[in-house]
């Protein structure tokens, strides 16, 4: 039979015990624990998985699927897990990736499924500032919604259609398998959560102060212009950026999506289309809490230059 009951946990919501909501709601940087994996299927006998760790954005884990063996990205990455615990959840993962492989490589005609088949599936567990823990799990299938964990029901997605309704009711039927994955995110991830954040939180709560300068992008029409605002090597991530005029905020502002650099800091990309002739007066306006308050201010142009100032600025 087809053991996808690994696809379950049984559980939504989960409360740690014992540990304050003081530590919470205190706590400055990443606040949940995922892990993520992806597997491709080019027929019957050609299978490749990948697996990582993320602490929100800032992978710490990988998977070596070769020698079937996870890779500690930070020295802080095991948290509080003993040698021996992260041993045995070496040999769950190992265990795991095999028999998916082989029940998808044997059962794909059975449920319907066409080759190449890609499969992607995310499980951990969130801090909550209220002082609750949340557990989640999501299965896709090609990049829909396929299934998902809801309590202690497995809920297939309207995108999996009969097959995930199915494959829901045969996941029902492996209690064992759902015992173990019941207690790696109701007991294990809570408890491993906290434990990296404490173990890391020199790092995961350091403050990086950001580096500005502007440019010119490709002209957006006759007589526009295309102002860029470029900000660079914060950390956390969390960060305010507009084009002003005096106090007054621009409309037309906009955001590229923020961006991981090789040190685990962040770069933005923020723009503003105007008229060649309404560019002087304008700035670029940075929020962090790196800058404790000091914003970085950026204007448009020199005396004396009717050019962009591509000279680049570093905040102090």
């Amino acid at each position: 039979a087809m053991c996808l009951s690994y696809f379950l946990p049984p559980w939504a919501y989960v409360r740690a015990t014992g540990l304050s909501s003081g530590y919470r709601m205190s706590f400055q940087g990443p606040t949940s624990f995922r892990v993520i994996q992806i597997s491709s299927f080019a027929n019957s006998t050609w299978a490749h998985s990948q697996g990582s760790g993320w602490l929100d954005d800032l992978q710490i884990h990988g998977w070596d699927s070769d020698s079937g063996t996870a890779t500690l990205l930070k020295p802080w990455s095991k948290g509080n897990i003993s040698d021996e615990e992260f041993a045995e959840l070496e040999e769950i993962i190992r265990v795991y990736f095999y028999r998916f492989t082989q029940d998808i490589q044997g059962s794909a005609t059975k449920f319907q499924l066409k080759f190449p088949i890609e499969t992607q599936v995310t499980a951990g567990c969130e801090l909550r500032s209220g002082g609750s823990i949340v557990s989640f799990f999501r299965g896709a299938l090609g990049g829909l919604d396929f299934l998902s964990a809801e309590k202690d029901t497995c809920v297939p997605a309207p995108e999996g259609g009969s097959r995930a309704q199915h494959i829901c009711k045969l996941i029902m039927q492996y209690p064992a398998v759902i015992n173990i994955v019941r207690k790696l995110l109701f007991d294990t991830c809570p408890r491993y959560l906290l434990g990296v954040l404490d173990a890391g939180k020199a790092e995961l709560q350091r403050q990086v102060k950001p580096e500005a300068w502007l440019s010119s992008g490709p002209s957006p029409g006759p007589g526009r212009l295309l102002l860029v605002c470029h900000v660079s090597g914060f950390y956390p991530k969390p960060v305010w950026v507009r084009w002003m005029r005096g106090e007054q905020e621009q409309p037309g502002t906009r955001h590229s999506d923020l961006l991981p650099n090789a040190d685990w800091t962040w770069y933005l990309r923020t723009t503003l289309d105007v008229a060649a002739g309404e560019a002087a007066g304008l700035s670029c306006r940075v929020k962090h809490s790196s800058l404790e308050g000091q914003d970085i201010i950026l204007h448009w142009g020199e005396k004396g230059l009717d050019l962009p100032l591509l000279t680049k600025i570093f905040s102090t």
